[in-house]
């Protein structure tokens, strides 16, 4: 599925960028080589980071 329409960043791809270390979605796009357009996606993108921080304390739990 995917997240950026604009740049073509698949669900994936996000999570891939997350995993790398992507924290804010400015990163995840510099991960990706291109900019943010219309920015529709960003709003999913930070819901995305934040369940990944979620998971990450509820596992050091």
């Amino acid at each position: 599925m995917y997240v950026c329409n604009c740049n073509g960043i698949r669900e994936r791809e996000v999570r891939a960028a997350i995993n790398a270390g992507a924290s804010r979605p400015a990163e995840i796009f510099r991960h990706k080589g291109c900019q943010a357009q219309c920015a529709k996606c960003v709003c999913e993108m930070r819901q995305m980071i934040d369940e990944s921080r979620e998971a990450m304390a509820y596992a050091a739990e």
